[in-house]
């Protein structure tokens, strides 16, 4: 795993939304079956899903609905989801109880220190970043999670071609997340250029469905690690 990768700059800023009912509930009683504690030690997989499976590894899952989803559509893999906004995560745990899920464990942390501290090396299928802030201003493009040091972390992470999945809904972030994974060692685009198709497994948001409707556009790109 890369030694270099220093979290001086946060990509998202902490905000204490307020927790409903249901999410506080969720995080009360569903933590302790569905959640993943803070530690310092390497999550084995095989002991937490008590099975031999391919690993999906969300970073910022949101309110999670697409991630019950895509756990709800594909019982054969196993998925993590990193969510460092409580409100969203009360709200997955909650999915995991009505549809339920025994593939999908929720972790409520900053994604880049499990990546460096909790994830073994080369055990991830797939890792996937949708929708992340975009920092749009260009005094804040720093900000931006998508690096040549993440991508690096990144790969240390999958398995010989596994797949690093990003979409975003700012064309200036998709070039550069082009340009940076353009520029990485290890990866090819699993298309003809940097951007692909979305994959049938990836659902629409109700965020997303709205900004098409409005003519937005939405990039995503499918790497592999070879």
């Amino acid at each position: 795993m890369s030694e270099k990768f220093t979290r001086t700059i946060r990509s998202f800023v902490l905000r204490q939304g307020r927790l409903t009912k249901g999410q506080k509930y969720a995080l009360e009683y569903l933590w302790p079956i569905y959640g993943i504690d803070k530690s310092e030690d390497l999550i084995n997989f095989n002991q937490l899903f008590n099975r031999d499976a391919p690993i999906t590894l969300e970073i910022g899952f949101g309110n999670g609905d697409s991630l019950a989803d895509m756990a709800k559509a594909a019982p054969e893999r196993d998925f993590i989801g990193i969510e460092v906004h409580r409100p969203g995560v009360g709200r997955l745990l909650h999915l995991i109880r009505k549809y339920e899920l025994s593939n999908l464990r929720v972790i409520n942390d900053d994604a880049v220190e499990v990546l460096k501290h909790r994830i073994p090396q080369h055990s991830l299928d797939r890792v996937q970043l949708f929708f992340p802030d975009p920092w749009h201003k260009k005094k804040h493009n720093k900000r931006r999670i998508v690096q040549t040091d993440f991508v690096k972390l990144i790969h240390s992470l999958l398995v010989k071609g596994g797949i690093f999945h990003l979409a975003t809904d700012w064309e200036s972030y998709a070039e550069h997340m082009a340009d940076v994974m353009e520029s990485s060692e290890g990866f090819e685009s699993l298309a003809d250029s940097p951007f692909s198709e979305k994959p049938d497994y990836r659902p629409l948001t109700k965020f997303e469905n709205r900004g098409l409707k409005l003519g937005h556009g939405v990039w995503d790109l499918l790497y592999k690690s070879i």
